[in-house]
């Protein structure tokens, strides 16, 4: 299982509800087992510049390449790519569902 992580800050915070509704709109197409697009509770008091957080499981590393290259993820990307400040991915192979 391929884990999928992005965070997002927003230039302005009134803008991550923009953010979050636009990445939401990827979830038909995404081919994955999992997608999830939430606001950051920033309960942490040393974190809080992250606003969104789109959180994705995948069956294989090709099924997220078929995700990337959908042509609604680059309409995405040309809304959320000029009010984003921050974006940061984490991609990795999990081996596990649990600990």
């Amino acid at each position: 299982m391929i884990r999928h992580i992005v965070l997002f800050s927003a230039k302005d915070p009134a803008d991550a509800a923009v953010i979050k509704a636009a990445l939401k709109r990827m979830a038909p197409v995404s081919g994955a087992t999992t997608f999830e697009v939430a606001f950051n509770a920033k309960r942490d008091a040393l974190s809080t510049e992250i606003d969104v957080v789109l959180y994705s499981e995948f069956e294989t590393w090709a099924d997220l390449e078929a995700y990337q290259a959908h042509p609604l993820y680059r309409v995405t990307t040309d809304v959320v790519r000029p009010l984003r400040d921050q974006r940061v991915v984490v991609d990795y192979e999990a081996h596990t569902k649990t600990c």
